[in-house]
């Protein structure tokens, strides 16, 4: 192939004025869409509950939308997914979320007879009827109340009941929200109605048989662990890129450090500015892919930077920019076939996969695509650009110039 013929030298370095204010205009249009409009978070990162339900009748996303509408839901997001077996699988979320406030827990504690719910009434609170604990679970789905003999999980099912805003109803006096956790230590696990269980209910009030009795699958996400998650999520990101740069300056010359880490900012930005123009949800699979990406960037990075290094030596009389040109070219084929059998790897999950995997295939190929031209066009150019600035003139400082120098051959040869 004549693109691959060994010794064929491409004149990167002159095309950099195009590309450099493309990259310019990649990433300020990323920070703009950034905020508006805004990435659409998933659960995991804006907080809410995530329910999936296979559906035992035919129905469609508009019916789903308008019964939970109907029901008190807010912009409920329906997605259909993808499936042979059961073609009215659908996958809803909400942006509520279960939580008890401290007036309902004050209320639960007060029915349980706890030491802190107040005076104990003896008529509604005998010695067998008094938990000496109570334990709320984040999501407020769950209790769990310590006896300091064998509960009475009927009376338990009773007392909770009377609390008018739980929405606590055992069904035909067996108490199956109620459960021993521990017989040993007298606990007893008390399972609240989740937001989960409240939008099959409206469903089932508007759709009735198409709905199934139980969902198959249920998550939520409080809005306080979103924003850790976010937090979290960005400040991994931000480490990942120091870390990154911490090991090019030592491994090659503080001078590299700068041209890959604004690369794989570069890429970042890219991928993140493609998920909201699609408006694709963000979430943790989606930093997932773009921590995958920063390492992938920094790989084709550090190939080229190698080969830079290599014949800084060999080529004396050549400009830094020459040189550049001369190792992208060198390693131009190993980059582009990299390049393109991960990509075939990855398409196939682009478009076959659903849900989760097929945004983070999205999230895999446009940033493979990024970090390819990132290497060539941000990385290589910014570094020959730091080094024209600190080497300007005779400054002898010049990465050509402090390139090692060969040892002196005896006269014996």
């Amino acid at each position: 192939m004549e693109f691959f013929k060994p010794g064929r030298q491409f004149d990167f370095m002159r095309q950099r004025v195009f590309w450099i204010p493309f990259s310019l205009f990649l990433v300020l249009a990323s920070t703009v869409l950034l905020y508006y409009p805004g990435p659409n978070y998933g659960t995991d990162f804006r907080g809410g509950t995530e329910v999936e339900v296979a559906f035992v009748k035919p129905v469609d996303a508009a019916q789903v939308r308008s019964a939970l509408e109907a029901g008190g839901f807010k912009t409920p997001d329906v997605v259909q997914v993808v499936d042979a077996k059961n073609p009215h699988r659908f996958l809803v979320r909400v942006q509520d979320t279960q939580e008890l406030l401290e007036a309902s827990k004050g209320r639960i504690k007060t029915a349980l007879c706890t030491p802190e719910g107040g005076a104990l009434d003896a008529v509604r609170c005998p010695e067998n009827a008094r938990a000496v604990e109570l334990k709320f679970s984040p999501g407020g789905d769950k209790l769990i109340a310590r006896y300091d003999h064998e509960p009475d999980i009927k009376k338990i099912g009773e007392q909770l009941s009377a609390v008018a805003d739980l929405r606590f109803r055992p069904s035909d006096g067996n108490p199956r929200n109620l459960t021993t956790a521990s017989k040993l230590d007298h606990k007893v696990e008390i399972h609240l109605p989740s937001k989960g269980d409240e939008l099959l209910e409206k469903l089932r009030a508007k759709l009735g048989a198409a709905v199934p009795e139980k969902a198959l699958k249920i998550e939520w996400v409080g809005p306080k662990a979103g924003k850790q998650l976010r937090d979290s999520a960005r400040n991994s990101v931000a480490i990942a890129i120091v870390f990154i740069m911490l090991y090019l300056a030592f491994r090659f010359d503080l001078r590299f450090a700068p041209g890959i880490v604004v690369a794989c900012v570069h890429d970042a930005m890219v991928i993140l500015g493609v998920f909201v123009i699609f408006r694709k949800e963000v979430s943790l699979s989606t930093i997932a892919a773009v921590l995958t990406i920063v390492g992938y960037s920094m790989n084709d990075t550090v190939v080229v930077y190698d080969r830079i290094r290599e014949n800084l030596p060999k080529y004396k009389g050549k400009t830094f920019a020459q040189i550049i040109n001369l190792s992208v070219s060198e390693t131009l084929s190993r980059t582009i076939l990299t390049a393109g059998a991960t990509l075939l790897s990855v398409i196939p999950f682009l478009v076959w996969g659903t849900g989760v995997i097929k945004d983070f295939a999205l999230a895999m190929i446009v940033g493979i695509v990024a970090g390819t031209y990132s290497s060539i066009y941000v990385a290589a150019p910014l570094t020959e650009w730091i080094d024209s600035k600190l080497a300007k003139g005779n400054d002898a400082r010049s990465l050509v110039r402090r390139a090692p120098q060969p040892a002196p051959q005896s006269a014996n040869g």
